[in-house]
């Protein structure tokens, strides 16, 4: 489990495809305090860490099956891609965002991007069988970032992101057309199946 609060920025410094996709993440984490088998979530994916290092910085191996890869972004990430990371989550540390399972639901896409004062506005284009899991004020996972939902309008909607966010995080770089990572808030997922009931 995860909370989308961002720790570290990493970088794809290798990809490997032989049988499943293995990616090499550079990262800022001590490598010595990651233990092999830990879940770390790269841009929002729950990824279990294989192999690790510290030279020529620390890094720490993944292994991406074919159906993780179907189902995010991650076809689209190549050598020197920034990546959000967050270390799961251990009993009593903060719960600062929501609860976040590291399992993407789908792909959005960047559709507007406007600054609002020292704030910018980004608009996202849910797929159409998930944008009924979406709701204004709800919170929902972006590239592994929890934020809050402004406003919806079919499979339209859109978050804010204070100046804060866009510097520890990889959204200050973020343009029109990108693919992100999206994870539905898991109660709005139960709340829905519920009321199919």
């Amino acid at each position: 489990m995860f909370t989308g609060i961002i720790t570290d920025l990493g970088e794809v410094l290798e990809l490997h495809r032989a049988g499943d996709l293995r990616a090499r993440i550079g990262t800022g984490y001590d490598v010595d305090g990651i233990a092999l088998g830990a879940s770390i979530a790269c841009d929002g994916v729950c990824l279990t860490v294989v192999a690790k290092g510290a030279a020529p910085r620390g890094w720490f191996d993944v292994d991406i099956s074919a159906e993780t890869v179907d189902k995010t972004n991650i076809a689209a990430w190549t050598v020197g891609k920034r990546l959000n990371l967050e270390r799961a989550l251990k009993v009593g540390d903060e719960l600062g965002g929501h609860i976040v399972s590291g399992h993407v639901d789908g792909v959005a896409e960047v559709v507007q991007i406007r600054d609002e004062g020292d704030s910018t506005r980004i608009g996202f284009r849910a797929p159409a069988a998930l944008a009924k899991f979406i709701a204004p004020k709800g919170s929902v996972a972006l590239n592994g970032t929890s934020l809050t939902v402004n406003e919806v309008a079919g499979a339209d909607f859109g978050v804010n992101l204070i100046p804060h966010t866009k510097q520890v995080t990889t959204w200050g770089a973020v343009a029109a057309g990108d693919a992100v990572n999206l994870e539905i808030d898991t109660l709005a997922r139960y709340v829905a199946r519920l009321q199919e009931v």
